[in-house]
C-alpha cells in the first residue's frame, strides 16, 4: 500500500524543513490582524515557524516573521507564542 505523504514546511528563522504538526503558523488576516494558527485553516498569509523558544526570540529580534507577513507585530504576539511552546512542553 502506498504511504501518505506528511507535508513539510519550512521555519522561516532557521530555514530548517519540519512536517507541518512540528511548526506554529503565525497568521497576517486579510483584516490586518495578526494571529497564532492552531489548526492550520485560518485565511489570511502564513508563515511557520519552529515551536522552540530560542528560535521564537531570535525571529523577535530580527523582525524575520515582520519581513515575511509584511506588517508590525507587536510584542505581546511573540508573548503568546512562548506561551503555547509551553504548553505544548508540558504536554498540556
Amino acid at each position: 500500500m502506498k504511504e501518505k505523504k506528511i507535508p513539510l514546511r519550512t521555519c522561516v528563522v532557521t530555514k530548517e524543513k519540519f512536517p507541518k504538526k512540528e511548526l506554529l503558523r503565525v497568521v497576517r488576516t486579510p483584516s490586518g490582524s495578526i494571529e497564532v494558527d492552531l489548526t492550520g485553516k485560518i485565511n489570511g498569509h502564513g508563515a511557520y515557524i519552529k515551536k522552540d523558544r530560542q528560535v521564537v526570540e531570535k525571529a523577535s529580534k530580527s523582525k524575520v516573521l515582520e519581513r515575511y507577513l509584511e506588517t508590525t507585530i507587536d510584542a505581546s504576539v511573540y508573548d503568546k507564542i512562548i506561551e503555547l511552546i509551553g504548553e505544548v512542553e508540558n504536554g498540556e
